[in-house]
C-alpha cells in the first residue's frame, strides 16, 4: 500500500534480478572468496593478520584468547559471524592445512581426522614469526588504506608481505561462477625462481621450473606423474595426482603396508573407515586388519594383510579405491587489480615481484621524508646551540618570553628558524645543551644526510630497487626455507596395473624383422648338449629368432637401436605368446623409426630409484670397435620418442649394451675368433650425446660380434659360440688384462668347420642356456654340460644343424628346477646323443666320420687316446700363436 508523499517506479523483474545478482557475485569474489595476487590473502585472512597486529600480539608476545582476537577482528573490519572468522584463524594455525602456518596456535586445533578445534573461548594464539614479515614495513605508508564497513576505521587493502604468500600457501575459494585452487609450494624454491625471474625478465616457464619443481604440501605425499604440474606451471591449470608415502614392514609373521604420509587434504580417519568398508564388502581382499598407529612422532596407519595377499597387488587396490591417491586440481585465480584472472607461474612472479617493487619504493618515500624532516630539526639545533654564544642568547629569548608562543616566534626571529625547528628547540631537554650533546648531534646530523643521499640513490636506480628485492627474498629463504616435503615421481601417471601381473619369469624373443613376444620361461624344456631342440616359432618368410633374454615382468627393458636411439618398456608391456607364437612388431610397442632396428636391450630394476640408477653405468659397443660409458640415470626418464644414446658414425652401428657397476670388466669378441679384456676403469664415463672411444682395434675385414661385462672373475667363464654350432667354456682369466685398444687374443680358434664367432656370454655353473638358429628352432639346456677348457681351441658341438641352417643367437636363462630333463616325441635327439653325455666323450664330434655314433664300443678307448694327443698338439700350436700375437701388440 502506497503511503503518502511516496512514489512508486516500476522496473523489469528480469534487470533488476540480473543487477542485482551481477552486484551480489562481485561482491563474493572481489570482498570474499578470492585471493589478491600480490600478497595472496583474501579479506579476512587479510583482516585476521591485521586485527592481531592491532592487538599487538607478534610471535615474541604473550598468547592472547582466541575469543578476543575474533571479537575484534569481527567487530572493527569483518562484519560476518564469528564461526568464518574463527574457523579461518584455526586453518591458519594447522601445520596439515598451510606449507607456512601465519598464526601459532595454542590450545585444540584440530586434527588431521577431522576433528574440529575447541571453542575460541578455550583456545589462544599469537602471530608466528613469518607472518612479521607479511605485516612489515605496515606503517610505513607502503600499502593504501581503505575504510572499514562502516568508516570508522580504516584497514588495508593489500599487505606488504616480504613472502611470497600466493605461492608458497596456495589457496582455495568458491566464488559465483569461478573458483580458486591453488597449490602451495616450497619456500627456498619459490624464493630461487623469482631471484632469476629479477636477474631475468624474460626467463621462460621451462627455466623457472628448474628452481621451483613441483607444488610442495604441508602433508607430504608423492607427486605421480608430471604432466599434470608442467600443465599447471603453463597455463594455471592442471591434475596433480597425489599419492600416500608407503613402505613395507613385516609385523609378527605377517606382510603389512604402512603409510606414513597422505595425500593433501586427506581427512585420515574418514579414509580408514571406508577403507574397512571396502574390506568388508570385498572389493578390497587380502586385508587382514587395519590400525592407525599415529602418534607424536608422526603418522602411522598400519594395513596388515591375510598370508596369501601379494602386498603390491593389495597396495595398488588401496591407491585405486581409497583415498591414497587423490588428485588436486590446480586453477589459479587471483584478483589482479580487483578483476579475477587465470595466472601462470610467471605471471604469479611477475605481479608479486611488481608490488615488491611499489613497496620498497614507497617505503624509500616514507624513510626518506622522515630523514629530511630531521634534517630539518637537527639544523635548527645547531643554528641555536652550535655555539657558547648563540646558546646564551637562545636562552635568554625564552626566558624573557611571556610564554611558549612569544618564545616560539622570537627563537624564529633571531635564528632564521621554522616554526618546526623553533618548537623542537622549546623541547629539548636542558641535558642536550652540554658539549658532549652537540657533538651528538653533528654526528647524528652527518648520519642523517649520508642515508637521504642513500635513499635518494634508490629511488633514482631502479637496479637497487631490484637488488634489495632479492636481498630481502634471500634473506627470507635462510630464515624460514626448509626441505621439500613432497617427492616427485616423475615416471608415474595413470593407475599401473603392473601390481596386478603376476612378477613370473619370461623369455622375451625379439625376431631379425622387429617382432617381440614374452613367453613363460617354463614353456621351454630343459634338453641336454646335442639335442636338435623344440620348434620354437613360426617365423615369416626369411625372419628368424635374434634376440632371446630372461626377465621378469616387473623388470624394465631399455632398447637400443642400430642408430644408437634408446627406448623404454616395461617387460608386462611386451604382448605375451606362446612358444610358437609370431610376436607382435616392435614398431608398434616403441616409436622407432621405420628404418632403424634394434640391435641391444638392457633389462634394469627400478628407473625410479635414485640411487640405483646413479651407481649403475650403461656400456655399449658399435660394430667397428668403439665402446661408450654413461650412467644409467641419464637413461632413467622415459620418453615416449626415445633419446639419443649415442652419436654414431657413417659405416659404423651399435651393436651391444650392457649394465655395470662401475667396478666391471669389459671384454669385446670378434667375429674372427679375437677378444679383449680390460676394466671399465679404463672408459671414462661421458654423456648421452658423445661418441665414445676405442675398445678394440679390429683387423681387416674383422669386426665386433658381441661385448660381456665380467664382475666375479674367479667364478664365471666366458661362453662363445659359433654361428655352425660349436661353442665352449674358457675360464675369464685365462684372457690377460691389457689396455683398451689393443688387438686382443685368441678366445676361439674359427675354421671354415666352426665358422665365424656368433655370440659371447658370460656364465657361470648352474646358468641355463638358450641357443636358437635362424630356422625358429631352440634348445634350452644347462650350461654346466659344457665344461671349461682351453680359449684356443674350436669347442664341442652345442647344436646340431640341419640343411645349413645356423645360430642366430644365445641367450643366459634361470634353470626351471621344476622342469624334469626330458625328451619326449616333440624332441628329436640325434643318434649317440645319450652316449656323448659320458664325461670321456664331452669334446667328441656329434656329427661326421669321427662322430661317436659310427664308432663300435671296442673303438671307444682307442679314440679318447687319439682326441687327447690332438688337444695337446692344439695347446702347443695355441701357446706358440699367444706369444706371437703378444709381441704384435
Amino acid at each position: 500500500m502506497q503511503k503518502e508523499g511516496e512514489r512508486l517506479i516500476p522496473i523489469n523483474i528480469v534487470d533488476e534480478m540480473k543487477s542485482s545478482y551481477i552486484d551480489y557475485s562481485m561482491s563474493v569474489i572481489v570482498s570474499r572468496a578470492l585471493p589478491d595476487v600480490r600478497d595472496g590473502l583474501k579479506p579476512v585472512h587479510r583482516r585476521v593478520l591485521y586485527g592481531m597486529y592491532g592487538l599487538g600480539v607478534f610471535s615474541n608476545r604473550k598468547y592472547l584468547k582466541s575469543a578476543r582476537i575474533v571479537g575484534d577482528v569481527l567487530g572493527k573490519y569483518h562484519p560476518h559471524g564469528d564461526t568464518s572468522v574463527y574457523d579461518a584463524m584455526v586453518r591458519m594455525a594447522q601445520p596439515w592445512s598451510l606449507r607456512y602456518p601465519q598464526v601459532d596456535g595454542q590450545g585444540n586445533f584440530g586434527s588431521m581426522d577431522g576433528d574440529p578445534p575447541a571453542a575460541m573461548r578455550y583456545t589462544e594464539a599469537r602471530l608466528k614469526k613469518i607472518s612479521d614479515e607479511i605485516l612489515a614495513d605496515l606503517d610505513k605508508e607502503t600499502v593504501d588504506f581503505q575504510n572499514n564497513f562502516d568508516d570508522s576505521l580504516t584497514e588495508p587493502s593489500v599487505l606488504p608481505t616480504k613472502i611470497p604468500n600466493l605461492l608458497v600457501n596456495g589457496t582455495s575459494g568458491i566464488a559465483v561462477g569461478m573458483a580458486t585452487n591453488m597449490a602451495p609450494h616450497n619456500l627456498s624454491e619459490s624464493i630461487d625462481a623469482i631471484v632469476a625471474y629479477i636477474d631475468n625478465n624474460e626467463i621462460t616457464i621451462d627455466e623457472l621450473m628448474k628452481h621451483i619443481i613441483a607444488p610442495d604440501f604441508p602433508t607430504g605425499g608423492i607427486i605421480y606423474g608430471y604432466d599434470g604440474v608442467r600443465d599447471a606451471f603453463h597455463t594455471g591449470r592442471g591434475r596433480i595426482v597425489l599419492r600416500a608415502k608407503v613402505n613395507f614392514e613385516e609385523v609378527g609373521n605377517r606382510n603389512a603396508i604402512i603409510v606414513t604420509e597422505v595425500p593433501y587434504q586427506v581427512n585420515k580417519a574418514e579414509m580408514i573407515a571406508r577403507t574397512a568398508e571396502l574390506v568388508k564388502e570385498e572389493k578390497i581382499p587380502g586385508i587382514f586388519e587395519i590400525r592407525d598407529e599415529s602418534d607424536r612422532q608422526g603418522m602411522r596407519i598400519v594395513y596388515e594383510l591375510k598370508n596369501d595377499a601379494i602386498p603390491n597387488v593389495v597396495l595398488n587396490m588401496l591407491f585405486k579405491y581409497t583415498a591414497l591417491q587423490t588428485s588436486f586440481s590446480v586453477n589459479n585465480i587471483a584478483l589482479v587489480k580487483g578483476r579475477p584472472e587465470q595466472l601462470n607461474l610467471k605471471q604469479i612472479i611477475h605481479h608479486f615481484v611488481d608490488h615488491r617493487h611499489e613497496v620498497i619504493v614507497r617505503r624509500t618515500e616514507f624513510e626518506l621524508k622522515k630523514a629530511r624532516e630531521r634534517a630539518h630539526i637537527l639544523e635548527g639545533f645547531m643554528k641555536v646551540i652550535g655555539t657558547q654564544d648563540d646558546l646564551d642568547k637562545a636562552i635568554a629569548i625564552i626566558r624573557h618570553s611571556a610564554n611558549p608562543q612569544e618564545a616560539k616566534e622570537g627563537l624564529m626571529t633571531e635564528f632564521d628558524l621554522s616554526e618546526i625547528q623553533a618548537q623542537a628547540i622549546l623541547d629539548l631537554r636542558l641535558a642536550r645543551l652540554t658539549g658532549m650533546e652537540l657533538d651528538k648531534i653533528r654526528a647524528e646530523y652527518e648520519e642523517i644526510m649520508n642515508l637521504i643521499k642513500d635513499l635518494e640513490d634508490i629511488l633514482a636506480n631502479e637496479s637497487r630497487r631490484f637488488e634489495i628485492i632479492k636481498n630481502e627474498l634471500l634473506e627470507m629463504k635462510e630464515k624460514y626455507g626448509d626441505e621439500r616435503r613432497t617427492e616427485i615421481d616423475y615416471a608415474g601417471g595413470d593407475m599401473s596395473i603392473e601390481d596386478f601381473i603376476p612378477n613370473e619369469t619370461v623369455v622375451v624373443t625379439i625376431s631379425h624383422a622387429g617382432y617381440i613376444k614374452r613367453t613363460l620361461l617354463s614353456e621351454y624344456r630343459i634338453q641336454s648338449r646335442g639335442g636338435v631342440g623344440n620348434k620354437a616359432a613360426s617365423m615369416r618368410d626369411e625372419d628368424f629368432s635374434e634376440y632371446i633374454v630372461s626377465a621378469t615382468n616387473h623388470q624394465y627393458m631399455l632398447f637400443f637401436t642400430e642408430k644408437g636411439k634408446c627406448y623404454w618398456l616395461r617387460v608386462f608391456e611386451i604382448p605375451e605368446g606362446s612358444r610358437t607364437a609370431k610376436g607382435r612388431a616392435i614398431q608398434n610397442l616403441i616409436n622407432i623409426e621405420p628404418d632403424d632396428k634394434v640391435k641391444a636391450y638392457i633389462r634394469t630394476n627400478d628407473l625410479k630409484d635414485e640411487e640405483y640408477v646413479n651407481q649403475m653405468n650403461v656400456v655399449m659397443i658399435t660394430k667397428n670397435g668403439t665402446v661408450k660409458k654413461t650412467s644409467l640415470e641419464a637413461y632413467s626418464r622415459p620418453r615416449t620418442n626415445g633419446i639419443n644414446a649415442i652419436e654414431i658414425r657413417d659405416n659404423d652401428q651399435l651393436l651391444g649394451a650392457r649394465l655395470t657397476d662401475g667396478k666391471s670388466q669389459i671384454m669385446i669378441a670378434t667375429k674372427n675368433g679375437k677378444c679383449i679384456r680390460f676394466p671399465e676403469e679404463k672408459a671414462r664415463a661421458v654423456g648421452r650425446g658423445s661418441i665414445g672411444v676405442r675398445g678394440i682395434t679390429l683387423e681387416e675385414n674383422d669386426e665386433v660380434i658381441g661385448m660381456i661385462i665380467a664382475n666375479d672373475v674367479a667364478n664365471e667363464s666366458v661362453l662363445v659360440v659359433s654361428e655352425k654350432g660349436y661353442g665352449k667354456r674358457s675360464a675369464v682369466e685365462d684372457y690377460r688384462i691389457t689396455n683398451r685398444g689393443g688387438k686382443g687374443v685368441i678366445t676361439l680358434n674359427v675354421t671354415e668347420k666352426t665358422g665365424n664367432l656368433i655370440a659371447i656370454q658370460n656364465v657361470v655353473d648352474g646358468d641355463g642356456l638358450m641357443i636358437i638358429n635362424k630356422s625358429g628352432v631352440a634348445i634350452r639346456m644347462s650350461v654346466d654340460e659344457l665344461r671349461v677348457m682351453g680359449r684356443n681351441t674350436q669347442g664341442v658341438k652345442v647344436i646340431n644343424l640341419k640343411n645349413g641352417d645356423e645360430i642366430a643367437a644365445i641367450a643366459k636363462v634361470e634353470m626351471d628346477k621344476d622342469v624334469e630333463d626330458e625328451n619326449d616325441e616333440e624332441t628329436e635327439t640325434l643318434p649317440g646323443a645319450v652316449d656323448s653325455q659320458l664325461p670321456e666323450f664331452k669334446d667328441v664330434p656329434q656329427t661326421g666320420d669321427n662322430a661317436i655314433s659310427n664308432m663300435g664300443d671296442e673303438k671307444y678307448l682307442k679314440k679318447i687316446e687319439e682326441e687327447e694327443a690332438k688337444q695337446n698338439e692344439k695347446l702347443e700350436r695355441e701357446k706358440d700363436a699367444e706369444e706371437s700375437d703378444d709381441s704384435e701388440e
